[in-house]
């Protein structure tokens, strides 16, 4: 019998089955795409996430990011990192380091998508296969997680994201957000004569319409567009619990908050980490209480930003007071690297 059955393999679900792989049980993934999976995201790695990745034998090449900068017309404000940097580093070239790695440890993927869920006193049979456990980890809008009744309530707050990358030579080594009363545009130095631009807005509009909300931003990448635009939402997602008998939500599946404080691939890879951890030890109930620890932080900062954001009275002035009050805003960088 499988001892740990993966639905998706995004970064969360992969670095699952290298943990799981790691730890000699047999885990198998189910993904209906082929890799590498490019998905509409920032693209940046806090340097706790580029630690992690280390940590489970993955490399990732990229763009030193040594800090956070805010930006909202002629006023910045900015934090370094204290200690490594992180990674700006195109979402495939991610996908493909961790596919590669979960392949040298044996990890199978299997092509298809995860159905329906049937549990037993000890088993978990979903998509034709039978395991031990099973570890969600299928992404935002989680089918696993609908299936199960575990989708929490709708929230009022329904932010998206769109993504696009651009020909152009990375002038900072600095993750610029740039603020506007419409939303945020962050932009992620990638290397190679390359940029990501993520717009995060409330308003479903165009992705042109949302980066002439940013004009001194628009005039630097104006001709400079390649590749597609992705988008990604409604972006804050509820679970009622990250655990329904055998099967434990990890990454995006287990809950999301926002992509305000980039932190996506860092938790990501610490939630899968204790899930599987979990499993190992054979106390698969502590899950919940570690999946809380490990982003208590990041939903409470990331919450409060978010809150302040989307009042019109306050977003104006959230890049004015990190100006003003640089040792807040550099303690609140950290806390979240």
């Amino acid at each position: 019998m499988i001892d740990v059955l993966i639905a998706g393999g995004g970064p969360a679900g992969l670095a699952a089955a290298i943990r799981t792989a790691a730890l000699g049980m047999e885990a198998v993934v189910v993904e209906p795409r082929t890799a590498p999976v490019d998905k509409a995201c920032g693209e940046g790695i806090m340097p706790s996430g580029v630690a992690a990745l280390r940590a489970l034998g993955v490399e990732v090449s990229g763009h030193p990011l040594r800090g956070i900068r805010y930006v909202e017309g002629s006023q910045q404000a900015e934090a370094a990192f204290r200690g490594p940097p992180g990674l700006g580093v195109r979402r495939t070239v991610l996908h493909a380091a961790l596919y590669t790695r979960a392949v040298e440890l044996g990890v199978r993927i299997v092509p298809g998508k995860v159905g329906e869920v049937r549990q037993g006193h000890d088993r978990v049979t979903a998509c034709g296969l039978t395991a031990r456990w099973l570890i969600a980890a299928d992404g935002l809008h989680s089918p696993v997680r609908r299936g199960l009744g575990l989708d929490g309530p709708v929230s009022a707050v329904r932010r998206y994201g769109l993504r696009r990358h651009y020909r152009v030579a990375p002038w900072t080594e600095f993750v610029e957000v740039h603020w506007s009363r419409h939303g945020e545009a962050y932009v992620t130095p990638l290397g190679d004569g390359l940029v990501g631009v993520a717009v995060l807005s409330g308003e479903r509009r165009a992705y042109e319409s949302h980066l002439a909300s940013f004009p001194r931003l628009a005039a630097v990448l104006l001709g400079r567009d390649t590749g597609p635009v992705r988008g990604a939402g409604p972006l804050r997602q509820r679970a009622r619990a990250r655990q329904a008998g055998r099967v434990l939500l990890v990454g995006d599946a287990a809950g999301y908050v926002d992509a305000l404080t980039g932190e996506g691939v860092a938790l990501a890879v610490a939630t899968a980490g204790a899930a599987v951890d979990s499993l190992a030890s054979g106390r698969p109930q502590d899950y919940p209480a570690r999946w809380d620890r490990l982003t208590r932080r990041h939903r409470l900062l990331t919450g409060g930003l978010l809150d302040l954001a989307g009042r019109p009275a306050t977003a104006r002035m959230i890049v004015p007071a990190a100006h003003r009050v640089p040792a807040l805003f550099r303690a609140a960088v950290r806390a979240l690297q």
